[in-house]
């Protein structure tokens, strides 16, 4: 297997150039949980995102992918397994040129030696080039203000570079370094357009280096509900989906159904709840799965904590989909390919009771009086900032409370038009 490190960098270079996300070395925690979710969509297999950053040497691991990693990788890179994908790659032909390199030895010193003195002779006429000052980013001005309410939305950032002498200044509005805004030294402002709700960190890059950075809220006034296309989802405002209990129209289910591919649905709620800790809270809420049809059999259903450090999802299914089923707690992530998740596994035909109570960042969720899934991480989520659930498919939702454990502060969402 050690020589298969040669071709996983070759696998590595073929998904980063089909993702086009930049260099893998800026990519943050979420873009290996987006690109977990991209392989399980294609290959319906479900790598962690932990696995994939070990793949990346993002995480110190002195093993070798197994055989099924590989396999999957693969795939994703358009090949049938990992046996195919390492025929298509030339041969190491390491020996080779370390035989040319030794019969060569002594022209390459004599032309080293040489290019030596060159160097020597044009540096000490033209000086050695001063390095550039440090930029001192307290006299930077890097701010941003959301145009209007709602989705979509476009944000103003305002910005002052006099002190950046550089041709590569970009703005990164979120994870995804697709998503950047070129700037020049003399520009003031520019804007980005966000499509989903969020609390988001924008970044201030120069030369590909993070000078400044800043959170961004984009809220959702009430509830909103999406058909999650990609780039651009579809929206149903609060007066569409949020009449007694969340639900999309009969128009936007019509439309759900009649996809030829998987198409999730989402109920968004984000908002600032500054009293209320992403390690300390409880949220009650009612829930059904109303689409089990095609590609929607497992009826795949998240529950979706958003905080202002990072993110909690619960993802729960029928029992026979039990390994399709994960868990990501911020830093900690279990798929139920590798742990058992089959409590998870319910009736989401008919409503269920979900529980979720999070106390110094130990994580319990619970269905009446059974417990169906306990942990904990270890990285703060820090303030909650949104709800979201989730439907491979549609659902409905009918009960939705956010409280903290002290108990003297209570939201019922359902209230919230």
């Amino acid at each position: 297997m050690r020589d298969d490190q040669y071709y996983i960098q070759y696998c590595i270079q073929h998904i980063e150039a089909k993702l086009d996300w930049g260099p893998s070395n800026l990519w943050h925690n979420d873009m290996f949980v987006e690109l977990s979710e991209r392989i399980q969509q294609e290959t319906k297999v479900l790598l962690s995102p932990v696995t994939l950053k070990r793949v990346w040497g993002r995480i110190a691991y002195s093993g070798v992918p197994s055989i099924t990693t590989l396999n999957t990788l693969a795939q994703f890179s358009g090949f049938e397994n990992w046996r195919d994908f390492k025929g298509s790659i030339p041969k190491k032909t390491g020996s080779g040129l370390l035989k040319k390199i030794q019969s060569n030895l002594g022209i390459i010193m004599l032309s080293a030696s040489v290019m030596t003195v060159v160097f020597i002779s044009f540096f000490s006429l033209k000086g050695v080039p001063s390095e550039k000052e440090p930029i001192d980013a307290s006299k930077v001005i890097f701010k941003s203000r959301p145009i209007t309410q709602g989705l979509p939305n476009s944000v103003v950032f305002d910005v002052d570079l006099q002190e950046i002498d550089s041709d590569s200044i970009h703005i990164q509005q979120y994870w995804d370094p697709k998503k950047t805004i070129s700037l020049t030294k003399h520009q003031k402002q520019a804007t980005g357009q966000y499509y989903f709700p969020g609390y988001f960190r924008a970044k201030l890059l120069v030369e590909g280096e993070v000078i400044k950075q800043h959170d961004l809220f984009i809220k959702t006034e009430g509830w909103l509900g999406t058909l999650d296309y990609g780039p651009i989802p579809k929206y149903f405002e609060a007066s569409k989906v949020h009449i007694n209990k969340l639900s999309f129209p009969e128009e936007a289910f019509t439309e759900i159904i009649s996809n030829e591919k998987p198409l999730t649905s989402t109920f968004h709620m984000v908002k600032a709840f500054d009293s209320i800790s992403g390690d300390n809270f409880e949220l009650h809420s009612v829930l059904k799965n109303t689409y089990n049809e095609v590609w929607a059999v497992c009826q795949k259903t998240s529950i979706i904590v958003l905080g202002t450090k990072g993110a909690m999802v619960v993802t729960l299914g029928i029992p026979g989909c039990a390994s399709e089923l994960w868990v990501m707690m911020n830093d900690t992530f279990m798929n139920g390919k590798k742990h058992d998740l089959s409590d998870l596994g319910l009736d989401l035909s008919t409503k269920q009771q979900i529980h979720l109570k999070v106390e110094k960042k130990m994580l319990r969720v619970s269905s009446g009086n059974k417990t169906l899934f306990q942990g904990e991480y270890a990285e703060t989520l820090g303030r909650i900032a949104g709800i979201r659930y989730r439907f491979l498919g549609a659902g409905e939702i009918y009960q939705s409370t956010l409280s903290n454990l002290k108990g003297d502060t209570r939201i019922n969402f359902m209230e919230a038009k």
